[in-house]
Parts: C-alpha cells; sequence; structure tokens
C-alpha cells in the first residue's frame, strides 16, 4: 500500500485533542497551518494528486447524521474521514471539489456515542435483510478509504473494537487498498471488507494511485483468516468494447475477473461472500477536470451514446447507461457472474 506522508497539516482548532496529537507525532516534519473550516480550504496552487499526497486536514465533525441506506449496510455512519490517497477518474467525492486532500475528524468519540444512541433506539431482535442475518450495519467508510484511514489515526482501530464488542452494531467499508497493518486485527467478523474489484486493465487506466486487483484478489482469504467478513463490490462497471490500452471487451474481461475471483478464494469464503453491483454514473464537471489530467480515461467513462443525463441532488449534470441499454446490460452481468461464480449472491444490482 501506498505511505502516506504529507508535507503539510492543515487544522481547526475545536480539531485539536489528543487524537490529533497522536496523528500530528506520526509527521513530525509536516508544517502546520490552522485553518478556519475543514470543508472551505485557503487557496492552494497545488496540482490534484500532489494535494492528496501532501497535504492532511484535521477537522471536528460538526453534523453526526445517522443516514438509512438500506443497500450495502442499514445505516451510513457520520463520517469519521472525507477524501482519499487514491485519485479515481469516477470518484464521487472528488467531484464536488477542486482539491480534496484527506481529512480526518478527530472527534471520534462523539461520533460512536451518535451511532450507539441510533443502534439502540431500533427495534431488538433485528429483523433479518440482505445486509446481515443478525446485526444492524453501519457503512463507515462513504467518503473515504477506511484502509488508509487506519494507518493515518489509531482511531480507525478503536472503530473497530467498538463495533466488535456491540451487542447489535456491525462496520462494514468498501476499499481499493490492501493494508495488511488490519490483519493484527481480530474484529470477530463484526466487521465486513468489501475489496472492490473490476478487470484489471481498466482498473489501471480509471482507478488512479489504488492497489492493484490482483493484489486485492490476493488478500481476501487473508482477510477472511484474520476475522473479517469478506465481501465483493464491482463498482463501478464500466461498459465499454476494445478501446485504447483494453484489448477485450467488458463482457470477456468480467467474464475472465469472476474466473480469477473463482480460482483466488477458499471455499469458506465463498460461502459466507455476497456481491454488490453499481453501474457507473458520471460527472459532467468531473469529465472536464479528467481531460485535463486523465483523458485516456475518458475514453471509457464518456459515452453520450450510451448514456443519459441525470440531474444530481447536488445542482450537477450526472450522466449514467441508458435505462433499456443498461436493463440488457444488467441481465448479461448476471448471466456471465451466474455461470462463472454461482456462489457469489448479488445484493443488489442497478
Amino acid at each position: 500500500m501506498p505511505e502516506f506522508n504529507p508535507k503539510q497539516i492543515l487544522f481547526t482548532p475545536d480539531a485539536l485533542n489528543e487524537r490529533a496529537e497522536v496523528i500530528t507525532a506520526q509527521y513530525p516534519d509536516a508544517s502546520m497551518m490552522q485553518i478556519k473550516q475543514h470543508n472551505r480550504l485557503p487557496e492552494i496552487d497545488m496540482p490534484h494528486y500532489k494535494a492528496k499526497s501532501d497535504i492532511l486536514v484535521l477537522g471536528k465533525l460538526k453534523t453526526k447524521e445517522v443516514k438509512f441506506s438500506g443497500r450495502s449496510s442499514d445505516f451510513i455512519s457520520p463520517s469519521l474521514a472525507n477524501g482519499c490517497y487514491g485519485g479515481c477518474a469516477y470518484c464521487y467525492v472528488d467531484r464536488h471539489k477542486k482539491l480534496n486532500p484527506i481529512t480526518v475528524f478527530t472527534n471520534v468519540d462523539e461520533i460512536l456515542a451518535t451511532v450507539d444512541k441510533h443502534v439502540m433506539a431500533q427495534p431488538w431482535p433485528r429483523v433479518p435483510n440482505q445486509t446481515d442475518p443478525y446485526y444492524y450495519t453501519y457503512d463507515i467508510g462513504c467518503n473515504s478509504d477506511i484502509s488508509i484511514d487506519y494507518d493515518i489515526s489509531n482511531s480507525i482501530a478503536d472503530v473497530f473494537q467498538f463495533y466488535k464488542s456491540h451487542p447489535r452494531a456491525k462496520a462494514t467499508f468498501a476499499t481499493k487498498f490492501v493494508n495488511r497493518n488490519m490483519l493484527n486485527f481480530d474484529p470477530q467478523r463484526k466487521v465486513r471488507i468489501r475489496f472492490s474489484l473490476m478487470p484489471a486493465a481498466v482498473s489501471r487506466l480509471v482507478d488512479v494511485r489504488t492497489d492493484s486487483v490482483e493484489k486485492r484478489l490476493q488478500a481476501i482469504n487473508d482477510f477472511y483468516e484474520a476475522g473479517y467478513d469478506v465481501h465483493v463490490n464491482f463498482s463501478p462497471v464500466i461498459v465499454y468494447d476494445r478501446v485504447r490500452g483494453v484489448e477485450r471487451d467488458w463482457e470477456e474481461d468480467y467474464r475472465e475477473l469472476f474466473q480469477q475471483l473463482n480460482a483466488s478464494v477458499n471455499p469458506d469464503v465463498k460461502k459466507q461472500m455476497d456481491c454488490e453491483v453499481i453501474f457507473l454514473t458520471h460527472n459532467e464537471w468531473q469529465h472536464l477536470a479528467n481531460l485535463e489530467i486523465n483523458p485516456q480515461a475518458e475514453e471509457l467513462l464518456w459515452l453520450p451514446e450510451l448514456q443519459e443525463i441525470k440531474q444530481s441532488s447536488f445542482g450537477g449534470i450526472n450522466i449514467r447507461y441508458e435505462h433499456n441499454i443498461k436493463a440488457k446490460m444488467i441481465n448479461t452481468f448476471i448471466n456471465i457472474l451466474t455461470e462463472e461464480i454461482p456462489w457469489c449472491g448479488i445484493r443488489y444490482i442497478f
């Protein structure tokens, strides 16, 4: 996994606590700069990817809201962090900011107290559903990659311990990184890690600065043996014919990916594994930005002849596969998956 070593730490005064001190002590050579708001950074003349490498922001999360999910989890926890070291060409977190360095929230105890209050107010025993047969599940990494955050802040290990010990709650998060330091923690199946997978040739174009798909596949058994639930996340599914840098079409590549997954994982892992499938939604602002920093990715992501406009709830223009075409794509995906990895249940697909 790439080493994160920021050159500058931006902080809000209300974020300075014992947890912040532990974080800053890891980066003694980083300069410190006070800011007013963690989500409104001063003007920084720095390229997109360099900001992700060189800047760390420490903030206090003000709005501690638990949101309903119903897909990969029952609920979405208040964010523990925002932003990521990676620079995936389709990332919905990045598209709302000109620069989006990693922001770590240091009021973790308040965040966990919010989750505890929320889950204890839910009916119990819980009615089993597709997210879990027993526990209420909380996605703890919707706006960041927890595998990266784990090494920046020891608070993440405390978060894992919270869910491990909780009688009603279970954590889940998706990741594109393999952090083997996490193998030292045994969550006793109370933390579910969902490795994001796509055909390797496409990942090399669009999953900028993340661990390779091959590395993610190789890690699955190890994380299960360490005590994690391990599922997979086929997201985003990008539809393409042969283009520059990709030798085959998407159907051939996904068939090979499913075959690789089938060969990689142990029988015990297969028994507990489900997947979720999300077809690509792209964004006009992100498309224009990518034309400057990653134009080759746009040959895969921006295909107006296959896509239709969807107005974003944030006011932007999103583009997704036209609904009639997408229905056929979904059927094709399900058929290939059923042929190659029938043991892998689909939690949801859209």
